[in-house]
């Protein structure tokens, strides 16, 4: 066996000596490294995709692969059978299969070779960006697993013919129709079933499994096992060269023959035997991307009742779409093993089943996406299925085409279509329902400690208006109490009876609680406060005035499902009304600022509840309150904020000093100054947002309105330029370790306002700095936001003032001091005034009189101030999704991860980021994008000519085997002379 190896190596070592002699393999492996460079930075414009990954790079590797083994397999075999060369080495004491083996590894040595002078472009990838290496380690592999087929494939067809261009000719074909048959341009003239097995044949689909980082054994033994057979039938070839063509050679090509298709069959029973066997594969991207997360895993664990994933798509749909469906059917195999039998999952095709169609139309409004088919024989419409949908019990939520996928520029004008993040939307819609389908009673009985609710009142001292909410209390926890089983305990307490056993002190001391005035000029204090314990967990609710009895129950109910798992949490939304808005002519426009894709983005999750927040309170059942755009608040609006953040709740705010003037003329940007209270507010609280607008060298382009002087005539035109006031915040800029900018490659704060904290009242708080920008960054307190190219060439506007890092967004969580402590409540204000106008008057007292004020929070209260509304506006993120694709998500996942950590519900942090379209590539101005293009260009082609300079050098230096002297005499014969 040793001897047989050292063989081999010999040939090899003898082929590679014949490659490096000659020029032709260095300049074969010099155009194929130019043609990879080009490729990957000119044809799929890898500085204008800006992702921080080489799949361009390996998105051309299965075609220019054909095109360099072809030319490197071409002369094997056919160059010994035309210099005669091969009858020599056939007589030679050395089996065929050495032979064959020899030059395969000598041919896959230079391939790899060839591969290796391209690392370089990862390399500078990493240096420009955050690069998950695990796809890039799985690309590598599938190239030299694939060369070794195509290896294998170009010496078998050389071992056929002596005429090397025939070889050539006929190793492109053959390798061409492997690559072609799993192709889309195949595979969309053909069914899902067809289709599939084509891709499963095809050797550029088997590459893209790998490339993405999913080693996969079926793919590594497909590429083996056309390896081996190709190999084997080279052996054989070589072996038919010494048979005759008469009949007594005939047994022997027959058994040849027979060999071939023996080994043939059991490469395609492998293949079919392996090919329904999912999970023998390895995740190696970095955030293990392709694989279930432990909270998904806990997810499913944890199903009560059987769960329906059913995906509906066509037998015929869109070419792009039709190679996503094995990989969706894939992870949903995936969520049915994992589930262990909770989760059932069904793939149909709705045009086969007229009755599943119906139920899909008229019961979850599924319906056919129409795609447009452009071809060289057809250009027609198709309408086809591409939605997956997800029920539990009466509960359901169906993932539509848009939600599944996401779209981006390949080059030359084609588009890439890929998955969003499948597993993320597919864990949140199964949460969702999930959630939406518990009950009280299954929360009771899933519970382990029973949940406690106390009402701390003072019956004798309640003002009139509040005598009722005692009994309505009473009556709805009652109610509640007798079908917990025990799980839920209610009691009442009277702080001021001396046999209640608790103190007023006990009471500040242990929950924050303290009495309220009873009225505005009164004396008299009193207590109403609901204490809800669930395990270490406390929440303090305030029943007012104004609550009926279904009021309280949606209150008490709202804190149960706080307190416990399971549950959706409920966001509560502001921003500005987008209704038409006068305009300058007399008429309606409408406006420019609207929220559409946050409110879509927050609905993916939570319940979404639009709040009026003029009554003075927000809704009970709201568990975090996003503002955004505060916009001339009144004192009601400004004291329903600060006594739901006081009542422990968790704020977002969102909004600058400045906003995006409904008033838009002539193409220029106009901007104009927002002084709302709210920011006073904010102040009392411990952060001012600062006024001006903060500008960065560090931005996100945009596109302006320049104007150009050509020859004395004004041209209006628009440009993509570099915006400071578009603030491009990179992972430098972003808090380590924090929940909230978890795994964002950047946020884009577009006109944004810096944030300052007071560091004494903030003191005890626990205080986070989200977002800063760059050193460089510098502030201008003017509403001018048009640049000024022809002034300001390199950024359109003066650097003025200080230059330095600015906050621009915070977090903080702890104990707030009400804002209205010193200040009058704006509703028993308003009722005195009342009172006193309606003097005499019998008339029933007003309810809102009831509104007491809460002067601190408790610890568990938390804030999140960002100064900038405009980064979550539809119009802004609009142009941002026109001139970057998929970046403008960055900024919704920003706001989305700050609701999670608001409401403490982190579990799909962990699996929303992952993805490589998060990756992004630093800024870079147009001289270091040349500088690194150039240099790679200039690494390749240079270690190509050290190589070639070391191993001619080697030549040179290598000493010839001293050749027999025939007349010297025999000295075992002769004896010494």
């Amino acid at each position: 066996m040793k001897s047989a190896w050292n063989q081999v190596l010999a040939v090899a070592r003898k082929e590679l000596r014949a490659y490096f002699g000659s020029p032709m393999a260095f300049i074969f492996v010099g155009v194929f490294l130019v043609v990879t460079l080009f490729t990957f930075f000119w044809v799929d414009t890898f500085f204008a995709r800006n992702i921080a990954d080489v799949r361009p790079l390996f998105r051309w590797m299965p075609v220019l692969m054909i095109f360099l083994v072809a030319a490197l397999t071409m002369r094997q075999w056919s160059e010994e059978q035309r210099a005669g060369t091969l009858e020599v080495l056939m007589t030679l004491p050395v089996r065929p299969a050495v032979l064959v083996l020899g030059k395969f590894l000598a041919t896959m040595a230079l391939i790899a070779l060839a591969v290796a002078l391209t690392i370089f472009l990862p390399i500078t990838v990493s240096l420009l960006g955050d690069l998950d290496w695990g796809p890039v380690i799985g690309g590598y592999l599938a190239a030299l697993l694939m060369a070794g087929a195509y290896v294998s494939i170009g010496l078998f067809i050389s071992s056929r013919t002596d005429n090397q261009i025939v070889s050539l000719l006929l190793t492109l074909l053959v390798g061409g129709a492997f690559y072609l048959v799993g192709s889309p341009g195949v595979t969309k003239l053909f069914g899902e079933t067809p289709a599939e097995i084509l891709r499963a044949i095809g050797t550029g689909s088997r590459f893209e499994s790998i490339e993405r980082g999913v080693i996969d054994l079926r793919d590594l033994v497909y590429y083996l096992s056309l390896t081996a057979f190709f190999l084997v039938a080279n052996v054989v070839s070589l072996e038919s060269k010494r048979w005759s063509q008469g009949l007594r050679s005939r047994p022997h090509r027959l058994n040849a023959l027979l060999r071939i298709v023996l080994v043939g069959a059991n490469v395609l029973a492998l293949n079919a035997w392996m090919f329904p066997l999912h999970g023998l594969r390895a995740d190696i991207t970095a955030g293990k991307e392709y694989s279930l997360s432990p909270v998904t895993r806990d997810l499913i664990r944890g199903l009560e009742e059987p769960l329906l994933i059913r995906g509906y798509f066509s037998e015929r749909t869109h070419p792009l779409l039709a190679p996503l469906v094995p990989t969706i059917r894939d992870m949903l195999r995936e969520y049915e093993i994992a589930s262990g039998g909770k989760i059932k999952v069904e793939i149909v095709d709705p045009r086969n089943n007229s009755e599943l169609e119906a139920e899909a139309n008229q019961i979850y409004g599924i319906k056919p996406t129409p795609f447009r088919i452009a071809g060289r024989y057809e250009d027609t419409i198709i309408s086809s299925y591409f939605d997956i949908l997800v029920r539990y019990g009466d509960q359901y939520e169906v993932l539509h085409f848009d939600d599944l996928i996401e779209m981006r520029p390949a080059g030359g004008g084609e588009w890439e279509v890929g998955l969003r993040n499948l597993e993320y939307d597919l864990t949140r819609a199964i949460k969702r329902v999930v959630y939406g389908f518990q009950s009280l009673d299954a929360l009771f009985a899933k519970i382990e400690q029973p949940i406690r609710l106390t009402l701390y009142a003072t019956p004798d001292t309640l003002p009139a208006e509040l005598k009722d909410i005692p009994g309505l209390v009473e009556k709805v926890a009652r109610d509640i109490e007798k079908t917990a089983g025990g799980k839920f305990v209610f009691t009442m307490v009277n702080p001021r009876d001396p046999q209640a056993g608790v103190s007023a002190e006990e009471l500040y001391n242990s929950y924050g609680i303290r009495p309220f005035a009873a009225g505005l000029f009164s004396d008299q204090t009193y207590y109403l406060h609901l204490v809800m314990q669930a395990g270490k967990d406390v929440s303090v609710m305030y029943p007012t005035g104004s609550m009926t009895e279904a009021d309280v129950r949606s209150e008490i109910e709202a804190g149960i499902k706080r307190a416990a798992p399971g549950f959706l949490k409920t966001v509560g939304l502001w921003h500005p009304s987008e209704e038409p808005v006068p305009n300058a002519f007399g008429g309606y426009s409408n406006p420019i600022s609207t929220w559409s894709l946050v409110r879509s983005q927050l609905s993916q999750q939570y319940n979404l509840k639009t709040v009026d927040l003029s009554s003075g309170r927000v809704p009970g059942d709201v568990d975090v309150l996003v503002i955004i755009g505060p916009y001339q608040f009144t004192d009601k609006e400004l004291y329903a904020i600060d006594q739901y953040l006081m009542r422990g709740g968790a704020v977002i705010v969102a909004g600058g000093r400045f906003r995006l003037s409904p008033m838009q003329f002539g193409g220029a940007i106009l901007m104009e100054p927002v002084n709302d209270p709210l920011y006073d507010m904010l102040a009392h609280y411990g952060v001012t947002v600062g006024q001006g607008m903060v500008l960065d060298p560090q931005n996100e382009p945009f596109p302006i309105q320049v104007t150009r002087n050509v020859s004395g005539v004004n041209v209006v035109e628009i440009q993509q330029m570099r915006y400071p006031y578009f603030v491009d915040v990179r992972a430098s800029g972003m808090a380590k370790n924090n929940p909230i900018v978890a795994n964002l490659p950047a946020v884009t704060l577009q006109w944004v306002s810096p944030l300052e904290v007071d560091p004494e009242k903030n003191k005890e708080r626990e205080v986070v700095e989200l977002l800063r920008s760059t050193d460089a960054s510098w502030v201008r307190t003017t509403n001018d936001v048009q640049p000024n190219p022809q002034a300001y060439p390199e950024l359109g506007f003066p650097v003025e003032g200080e230059q330095k890092s600015r906050l621009l967004a915070v977090s903080i969580r702890g104990s707030f001091e009400s804002y209205f402590k010193d200040r009058p409540n704006p509703f028993l204000e308003a009722g005195a005034k009342q009172g006193q106008e309606n003097a005499g008057a019998e008339e029933e007292p007003d309810k809102a009189l009831g509104m007491t004020t809460v002067e601190k929070s408790p610890e568990s209260a938390r804030l999140v101030v960002i100064g900038s509304s405009e980064f979550l506006d539809d119009t802004v993120l609009g142009i941002s999704r026109t001139l970057f694709q998929d970046r403008y998500l960055n900024n919704l996942q920003f706001l989305q991860n700050a609701v999670d950590w608001a409401v403490e519900d982190a579990d799909l942090l962990s699996i929303r980021s992952r993805g490589t379209q998060a990756r992004l590539l630093r800024p870079l101005s147009q001289g270091e994008q040349s500088f690194w293009e150039g240099l790679n260009y200039v690494v390749a082609l240079l270690g190509l000519g050290v190589i070639g300079l070391v191993w001619n050098n080697r030549r040179r230096h290598e000493v010839p085997m001293p050749l027999v002297n025939l007349h010297q005499p025999d000295k075992g014969q002769g004896g010494e002379s």
